[in-house]
């Protein structure tokens, strides 16, 4: 059975507590920062090298495949341990909800883990990019299939409306939230592994768009001289689909289960906005 609403969400509050007091380690919080940006990159990369040869054979099956093997991106940020800016929206949230954290808290724990994303992304694509991966299997005449794929997928990302971009943004993280809030309901590590697994197959597969995910398919186009990735539609993206992820996070995952699981009661032992509440153990920390 899933652990329940209220006793979940005092868990998360107390995770998001632990996240605030490693941000007075900026350096630990960095590392772990950029380590998240350099595990959802590995993510991108592995989309680009099964879903290329896909998407050159043009099978229907690519969206499809590119959602089966994405998921190893979350499982990564979960079970090895590192901050991640999407998820941290929720956290951050549902910490302030049971005043476990500050509002001010929860605004320098996203943004803090923005830039540390952003940082291990790009170094990340850095040091993919000198492996030569992304060119790897080209034939005359023909790009590589992971370049092709990721020379689709930039062409798409900027020629898309900035409503489509942020409403994509808010789709993505609805969901990315819940795999990592769903994760937060159970002891089981199996179930935790499934309840990711679907979640990100969701979003990827319904082609909603992922800020930390796109950190690492710009930074991999310009190191790549792939048309489109520039440095102005780099920040445009940034910008309208990490919004999109913060109203999706905050609101539709973060707000809602943190009103759900507030229960006014005289006894302390089930009001997780009580602060002399506090959790043996966090369950997820993503």
């Amino acid at each position: 059975m899933p652990i329940p609403v209220t006793e979940a969400l005092m868990e998360q509050g107390q995770v998001a507590a632990d996240k605030v007091d490693s941000l007075r380690k900026p350096g630990h919080y960095l590392v772990s920062s950029a380590l998240g940006g350099a595990f959802i990159g590995v993510g991108a990369v592995l989309l680009l090298s099964v879903g290329g040869p896909l998407l050159v054979a043009s099978s229907p099956l690519t969206k499809l495949v590119e959602g089966l093997v994405f998921a190893v991106a979350l499982t990564l940020v979960v079970f090895a341990g590192a901050e991640l800016t999407t998820s941290n929206m929720m956290t951050g949230v549902q910490g302030a909800i049971t005043r476990r954290c500050t509002v001010g808290n929860a605004i320098a724990l996203i943004v803090g883990s923005f830039v540390g994303n952003l940082i291990g992304s790009v170094l990340f694509a850095w040091i993919v990019h000198g492996s030569g991966v992304i060119e790897a299997g080209a034939t005359p005449g023909h790009p590589a299939p992971a370049l092709a794929l990721l020379t689709s997928l930039i062409k798409t990302k900027t020629a898309e409306s900035g409503a489509a971009l942020f409403f994509r943004g808010v789709l993505c993280n609805f969901l990315v939230c819940l795999a990592v809030w769903m994760a937060a309901r159970t002891k089981s590590d199996g179930a935790k592994l499934m309840l990711i697994f679907w979640a990100i197959l969701a979003f990827v597969a319904s082609g909603f768009e992922h800020v930390v995910a796109n950190m690492t398919y710009f930074a991999l186009g310009m190191f790549e001289h792939v048309p489109g990735a520039t440095a102005s539609a780099f920040a445009q993206d940034l910008g309208l689909v990490g919004l999109g992820n913060l109203v999706g996070g905050c609101l539709l995952v973060g707000a809602v289960y943190g009103y759900m699981g507030r229960r006014p009661s005289k006894d302390p032992a089930r009001d997780p906005a009580d602060p002399a509440v506090i959790p043996e153990q966090s369950a997820v920390s993503a």
